[in-house]
Parts: structure tokens; C-alpha cells; sequence
């Protein structure tokens, strides 16, 4: 198929989510050029290049074709050369990039992205944020071309999505007693209604959700719902309690963390959720958790035990592989893949089912080898409700040190791993300790700057201190369009060293004085 060519004036290649921001005026830095797009493209030529975009493309893999386009400065003129509608809109997003600059730079860029999954998770269960942060962080994200918003929408501190079939679990877990996670936690796990003082909380309704997916959808972003299993699920037991384990003599093991494998109760809950939930997100992928269980009352209860004695394991962890295989068919059924965190290896993972390797990239080592498509997103690099800078100086956080240009420094490819499996990597946002759509913004940028272009760029056009110049005009920038980010220009000198404790930096500087 020939590419489809646009002559675009400079004064109008806004996109309507950009100009509903208002970039009439945005901060300027003349000194910057083409080069100081974030993500950085993958050429950029001051004279106009004589390939044709037919044959630059022709080598890539169809999924960089989809993305791929050219753009021509010449005069007063732009050309945009693309094979499809998304990339169409990549192109339109780094002229938007470029126009707050000023005058346009005269040549060319040809680009296309390294990976095909580029992505940020926001935990909507700590912390419900809404409709409205959610398509902020939308627009954010189609001007650093990311494509995937992967929504962790329920966990044991409050469900976020509304389900027909199990009204309860709104009903009963969206509203908890205390302002945060931590009151939460100090309270005792204490759910309420909604309306009684002293709750707080939220979910989203079918409409909503919809609303979202179409917005996503003009942004080529695809959301990913997730539906936590079988751990982090106290919720779903407070709401629905043949969920949980049962004793000997019946009853269930109140505030259990996990589901309970050996209940049908469990399995036609969870069907019914998924059911609702794919008839929500059209995408490809489904998440299904799989991180954490506890397993604690699996050995003590009866039906767990009848259902091991049925299939012959010999081993309590089997049950969860039991859990994940058939939430796994049924999600096939459907035409949907699964996604589950990378303890799903350890438990007889599904053949068709993608790993998110998040303890390190051990998980991606592993699933990629077994021949599972791996999302990469360690915690060590890839969690941004780690701490920035100095715990002194910053809001609440977890973690170790995970500065900009340690972030920055992350390579998703690894020693070990199948390439060919290796979609891509993502940015995580935890909320037990961020409570506010405020802090939730500090905490992503400038830091999601550096995912993205860790996603997009080639691994051989990354520099850290060239990235870091472009990062304090952007971050300029979305200050401009009205988001919260952290302040680069503060920033400690071990938060710059890119080191994450204060001996690593003494070492480094003992070592540059010996030479």
C-alpha cells in the first residue's frame, strides 16, 4: 500500500487534544533543535533527504511500519509522509513537539519506534484518580508516543470498576474509611458506604469506561484492564464470601487475601467480571494479576483440598497454575490473551499468556526463553512510586533511589533474553503512598520522559545528558500546559550521579580523583 502524503501548514498541525491545553505561548529555548524531541527520532537530516519513504520503510517490522513516518521542512512547507492514520498522528505529535520552539527546523526526520508496547500502569485502586486525570495523562502520553494505559483497577483496598452481574463489589469495597491507603490500613480495613462521613473513594461506571476506551482510542492508546487474581483480592471477599476459603466446619476465613481456588463461586464470579470487562476494552490483552498470593489458607481449607485431591497435585502452589489456566481458556474463548505479573511462571503459566517481569528481569529472561511475549517493567528501574531524589527533600515515596538518569540508564534488552519476545517495557505507578492526582503527576514526570524515549529511541541515539537538556525544556512545557512535575533544577548531586546511595557516589568520585 502506497503512503498517503499530507502538505501541512506549520501554524496548523495541532492536534484538538493539544490545543483544548492551549500552546499559544509556550516557554521558549531557541538554543535547542530538532534533536531535542522526547522521545528522540531515529534520524533527523538538515537536507532534504532523496530516499523515497517507500523503500525506508520496506525493512522494518510491520508493527514499526504501522508507526513509521517522515516529515519534510522545506520553506514554509511540511510534508508528512505515513503509511497509516497512527502514523499520521506520531508525525502530528512531534510537530507539536517542534512548534513550541518557535520556527520550525528545516530538513527531515524519519522515525519509527524500537518496541512495540510502550507503556504506564496506574493503580486506581490505592488511590481512585478519575475520568478527567485519566485523559490528562492521555494527552501526556500520545506527546511522548506512548500507546498503552494499563489500569490496575481493582486490589484489596477498593474495587474501581462497576459490575452488574456482582454490584457488591462497588457497593460494598469502592468507599473505605480514611483519606489514604495508610488511614485505611491504620483503621483496620474498614469499607463504608458511600456518602457516610469520614469515606473516601470512587469507580469507574461502564459509561465512563467507555468514554475512556474512545478517547484512548483517538490517541492510538490501548488500555489494558487489569482484574487482580487470586491474590490482593480481600475486597472481593468482603463483598462475596464463598469467595474465600472455608474452615472445617464451614465458615470462611474472614479478610482472607486470596481467592480461593477450590470454590466454583470463585470461577463464576470471575467469569462473570471478565465477561463485563471485555465487552468494556476491545484491546488484545486482559491482565489477570497473579503477583503475591499468600496461599495461607489454601492448605487449611477443604475445598481447596478437594480440589487438589481431584487433579493429583501434590503441591499447594499448584492451585494457582489450576486458577490461571482456566481463567486463561476463557479468556482465549473470547479471542483475548492474558497478561500476569512474572510469578505466574512459577506456577504452570499458560502457553498463550504474556509475563510482566517485574522482579527484576529474571522473569524476562525466563518467559522469553519458554517462548512467552514479556513486558518488561523491574521494579529496580521501571516503578515510579520510588523516590526521585533525597528522602529529605521529597513527598512520601517507597523504594530505593530511582532518579531520572538512573531510570534513563535502564536497557530492556538483556543477556539471555529472545528479542522476537520482548514487546516492550512500561512505567508503573503504585498509590499506597500517593494519594492526590498532584503527587500522582510529580511522581511521573519527568521520569515517564525517560520510559518513553527508553521505548521509542533507538538504544544507540540515548544520551543521558543531551536527554536530560531536552527533559528541562519539556518539562517546562507540560508545567506550561498545566501538569505538576517534579523540579529537575533542584535536583541533589546523587540524584544526578544517577547512582541510588550516597557510598556509590564517594567511590565514583575517589576513582575519578585516582586518574
Amino acid at each position: 500500500m502506497s503512503p498517503k502524503l499530507f502538505i501541512l501548514s506549520a501554524l496548523l498541525i495541532f492536534s484538538p487534544a493539544i490545543c483544548r491545553t492551549g500552546f499559544s505561548q509556550p516557554p521558549q529555548n531557541q538554543k535547542l533543535k530538532c534533536t531535542a524531541l522526547i522521545p528522540a527520532p531515529v534520524a533527523y537530516d538538515t537536507e532534504t533527504s532523496k530516499i523515497s519513504f517507500k523503500k525506508a520503510v520496506a525493512g522494518l517490522e510491520p508493527w514499526q511500519q504501522q508507526e513509521a513516518y517522515r516529515i519534510t521542512v522545506k520553506g514554509k512547507k511540511v510534508k508528512v509522509e505515513a503509511h497509516t492514520a497512527e502514523g499520521r498522528f506520531r508525525a502530528q505529535t512531534t510537530l507539536n513537539q517542534l512548534k513550541t520552539w518557535g520556527e520550525l527546523p528545516q530538513g527531515v526526520i524519519f522515525d519509527y519506534p524500537r518496541f512495540r508496547h510502550r507503556g504506564l500502569m496506574i493503580d486506581e485502586s490505592r488511590s481512585f484518580k478519575g475520568v478527567a486525570f485519566l485523559k490528562k495523562q492521555m494527552d501526556a502520553m500520545a506527546l511522548l508516543k506512548l500507546n498503552v494505559l494499563h489500569l490496575h483497577l481493582d486490589d484489596s483496598a477498593g474495587w474501581r470498576i462497576e459490575s452488574e452481574a456482582y454490584p457488591d463489589l462497588t457497593a460494598k469495597t469502592a468507599w473505605r474509611y480514611g483519606w489514604d491507603y495508610f488511614e485505611w490500613e491504620k483503621g483496620k480495613y474498614r469499607f463504608g458506604i458511600e456518602g457516610e462521613p469520614g469515606v473516601s473513594g470512587g469507580y469507574y461506571t461502564k459509561a465512563e469506561l467507555k468514554e475512556l476506551v474512545a478517547y484512548a482510542a483517538e490517541r492510538f492508546i490501548t488500555i489494558i484492564p487489569e482484574i487482580e487474581m487470586p491474590g490482593h483480592s480481600m475486597e472481593v471477599g468482603y463483598a462475596y464470601n464463598d469467595v474465600w476459603c472455608q474452615q472445617a466446619d464451614g465458615t470462611p476465613f474472614t479478610g482472607s487475601w486470596d481467592l480461593c481456588p477450590g470454590s466454583e463461586a470463585t470461577f463464576q464470579l470471575l467469569e462473570a467480571v471478565l465477561e463485563e470487562v471485555m465487552d468494556i476494552f476491545p484491546g488484545p490483552f486482559i491482565h489477570v494479576g497473579g503477583d503475591e498470593a499468600t496461599m495461607k489458607t489454601w492448605p487449611l481449607c477443604t475445598r481447596c483440598q478437594a480440589r487438589m485431591h481431584a487433579e493429583g497435585f501434590t503441591d499447594i502452589k499448584q492451585l494457582q497454575g489450576y486458577l490461571m489456566r482456566r481463567v486463561e481458556a476463557f479468556v482465549r474463548a473470547h479471542g483475548r490473551r492474558i497478561i500476569g505479573w512474572d510469578e505466574i511462571l512459577e506456577t504452570g503459566v499458560p502457553e498463550g499468556a504474556v509475563v510482566q517481569s517485574w522482579r527484576g528481569i529474571s522473569g524476562g529472561i525466563k518467559g522469553s526463553q519458554a517462548g512467552h511475549d514479556v513486558v518488561l517493567s523491574p521494579s529496580t528501574h521501571c516503578y515510579l512510586n520510588y523516590y526521585q531524589d533525597l528522602i529529605r527533600k521529597e513527598p512520601p515515596a517507597c523504594g530505593e533511589l530511582v532518579s531520572l538518569r538512573f531510570c534513563y540508564n535502564y536497557e530492556p534488552l538483556a543477556a539471555g533474553m529472545v528479542a522476537e519476545h520482548i514487546l516492550g517495557l512500561q512505567g508503573n505507578l503504585w498509590c499506597e503512598y500517593i494519594p492526590t492526582t498532584e503527587h500522582a503527576e510529580y511522581m511521573l514526570y519527568p521520569r515517564l520522559f525517560a520510559i518513553a524515549e527508553t521505548a521509542w529511541s533507538p538504544a544507540s541515539a540515548k544520551d543521558f545528558f543531551n536527554f536530560r537538556e531536552r527533559a528541562l525544556h519539556l518539562q517546562q512545557i507540560f508545567r506550561f500546559l498545566g501538569y505538576n512535575t517534579f523540579d529537575l533544577e533542584t535536583e541533589s548531586e546523587l540524584a544526578r550521579s544517577g547512582f541510588q546511595r550516597f557510598e556509590q557516589l564517594e567511590e565514583s568520585k575517589r576513582h575519578e580523583n585516582k586518574h
